[in-house]
């Protein structure tokens, strides 16, 4: 892989059809790049939309931007890969609503001649796409598992856990991260590849929150009826968890509940100051953007497909664990840093 691709840079996103381009001054584009996103509304995807054009304007790019109408809309981002095709892209940035839909329309972007590089959700199955460019999602599920089993000490054995994921088509990102958390606890996962099959007596249970406040509020509600003692809580993501804290409050159990989660955006990282959240693991939208947009460059001129990290299936941007309250064995950033670093 060419140093161009080991460094760190921009991101972008956009809206339903086409929402921008960039390109630099009058000259002819060096090369066409598409971004096709869950959605617009997304902090995490408009930072990437951000990113991207910025690095599209740097390398003299065309840009062109799509995303879904919600978190879902998988038949919006297959009529935006068919446009992509028609319009001679050089290389499609995906972050897919459903990962294993989208293949038949990500074949027909490969079989043209597109790169198509998958940001953040990896594909199902992710030889699919020519390469990922993501977070480790187990990873990240490990450290903040990890954080709560040290923030407990011997109390871990007696923890009473309540699992919020996105929804039920258990898409990998989720199940990734609920591993993730699981394995960094010490909790046997079962199936490694699905969450909700686990035997051990602390897992309270799941419940999905379709990665928004309210449903997050929801999801918590409903376990607090199956145990009000939980008092230990693992979302799918930082609007997630304010959900869940705000049900919490409600009982007056906010104060004695570690909520653990995974972003690192602006707003969660602000919740961990504000004693929302105990821990995130931060990740780093501008990182995958700005790569694939030079990996599309590279593989426009040189033909060249963009290599995974070593010892790994995908290329990895990182992620850090963001803490007021770091633990022994458990790397971690401040939360001063988590500001310096966040987005949205």
């Amino acid at each position: 892989m060419s140093t161009s691709l080991k460094a760190a840079a921009a991101v972008l996103l956009v809206t339903g059809a086409i929402a921008g381009q960039a390109q630099a001054g009058a000259h002819t584009p060096s090369a066409s790049a598409c971004l096709i996103t869950k959605t617009d509304t997304n902090p995490f995807f408009v930072k990437m939309r951000e990113g991207a054009e910025a690095k599209a304007e740097e390398l003299g790019m065309e840009l062109k931007s799509f995303a879904g109408r919600i978190d879902g809309d998988h038949e919006t981002q297959v009529q935006a890969i068919e446009t992509c095709i028609a319009d001679g892209a050089d290389g499609i940035l995906l972050t897919a609503s459903d990962t294993s839909s989208i293949v038949s329309a990500v074949e027909q972007a490969r079989d043209a001649g597109v790169l198509v590089i998958a940001l953040d959700t990896p594909l199902d199955p992710a030889s699919a796409a020519d390469a990922t460019f993501a977070t480790d999602n187990f990873v990240a599920g490990e450290l903040i598992g990890a954080w709560a089993a040290a923030q407990l000490g011997d109390e871990a054995e007696n923890a009473r856990i309540a699992l919020l994921n996105i929804n039920v088509s258990q898409p990998s990102v989720g199940v990734l991260r609920n591993q993730g958390f699981l394995t960094g606890f010490g909790i046997d996962t079962g199936d490694i590849n699905r969450w909700g099959d686990e035997t051990d007596p602390r897992i309270v249970g799941h419940d999905v929150s379709d990665g928004n406040e309210e449903g997050g509020r929801r999801a918590m509600e409903n376990l607090l009826v199956e145990d009000p003692s939980i008092n230990v809580v693992y979302t799918i993501n930082e609007p997630a968890a304010a959900g869940a804290y705000q049900a919490l409050a409600s009982m007056n159990r906010q104060d004695d509940v570690l909520i653990v989660s995974v972003d690192g955006s602006c707003s969660g990282v602000a919740d961990i100051q504000d004693g929302v959240i105990g821990a995130t693991a931060q990740q780093y939208p501008l990182q995958m953007a700005a790569l694939g947009m030079e990996a599309i460059l590279e593989w426009a001129e040189n033909g060249t497909r963009p290599e995974p990290t070593e010892g790994k299936d995908f290329f990895d941007t990182g992620v850090s664990l963001v803490t007021g309250d770091p633990v022994d064995g458990v790397e971690s950033i401040s939360i001063e840093e988590g500001l310096n670093r966040c987005w949205g």
